[in-house]
């Protein structure tokens, strides 16, 4: 088996478990050195953005073997909920997915059902390098423990959270704050980095989906643009944590080593 000895889901079960948080990298360079980087780095998880980011299923193999070889665990957030795509990435190695865009529980059941074998769900078997990931090839080892988180970022999604959120089967809620922010009439940003009074609506919504999950025994998950915003969050309770993502990081530290540079030289 590649990379830790215990199957990658299970690493971040056994942090929750622990009632600790775990903070991931948003990866959307379709390149397998970021998430690389990102596992000798420290981050828990790395995600593979296919959805607003450049990668692609052609480089989820070695984006996922680079993470997981460098003590990562990997994971994709796909481009729409459809049960193909969720299928081909947890086949690839994903030890789980998260899924933009979920607006009722029927949605919420149609990508849980994708992640689990029958009798649980409709994934189709074949899993020649989940086994690898998973150590082992039994549907109910490998179904179980594969990761199923749904976005909440519509307007719709809120309305039906207590719905979405007592789905059987479903890990987790992830917040992508951006377009909730959108959904309810604000510029899209989160929530920390933002802190405006006008910000009210969505932390109303950020604490409303905490306790939904909360109620429902599910891990609360929040996408964060910096570390501070991610520390905040996670002394707010959230358990899934996005740090922040690899170009928008790779962006900043560009320009402020430039600016850095520039200053030296004009004092």
């Amino acid at each position: 088996m590649e990379g830790s000895a215990i199957p990658a889901g299970k690493r971040l079960r056994a942090k929750w478990e622990a009632g600790e948080p775990v903070f991931g990298l948003w990866a959307g360079i379709p390149s397998s050195f970021t998430p690389e980087l990102g596992g000798l780095a420290g981050y828990d998880f790395v995600c593979a953005d296919l959805q607003h980011g450049l990668a692609t299923e052609a480089t989820l193999l070695s984006m996922f073997q680079a993470a997981r070889g460098a003590g990562a665990v990997p994971m994709a957030r796909l481009a729409w909920n459809e049960p193909w795509l969720i299928m081909r990435a947890l086949d690839i190695g994903a030890a789980g997915v998260i899924l933009p865009l979920i607006d009722n529980a029927a949605e919420a059941a149609r990508a849980v059902e994708a992640c689990r074998y029958p009798p649980n769900g409709r994934r189709s078997y074949g899993p020649i390098r989940a086994e690898m990931t998973a150590g082992s090839a039994d549907p109910e080892i490998l179904g179980g423990d594969a990761l199923c988180f749904a976005m909440i970022e519509t307007r719709d999604g809120l309305d039906n959270l207590d719905e979405i959120a007592a789905t059987p089967g479903l890990d987790g809620l992830y917040i992508g704050p951006s377009d909730l922010s959108i959904a309810l009439g604000l510029r899209p940003g989160g929530l920390v980095d933002d802190p405006a009074k006008d910000r009210k609506p969505l932390a109303e919504a950020i604490v409303r989906i905490h306790e939904a999950c909360v109620a429902n025994g599910l891990i609360p998950g929040i996408h964060c643009s910096a570390g501070r915003a991610a520390a905040v969050h996670a002394e707010q309770g959230f358990k899934l944590i996005t740090v922040g993502v690899d170009a928008a990081m790779l962006k900043a530290a560009l320009s402020q080593e430039l600016k850095t540079a520039r200053g030296a030289r004009d004092n």
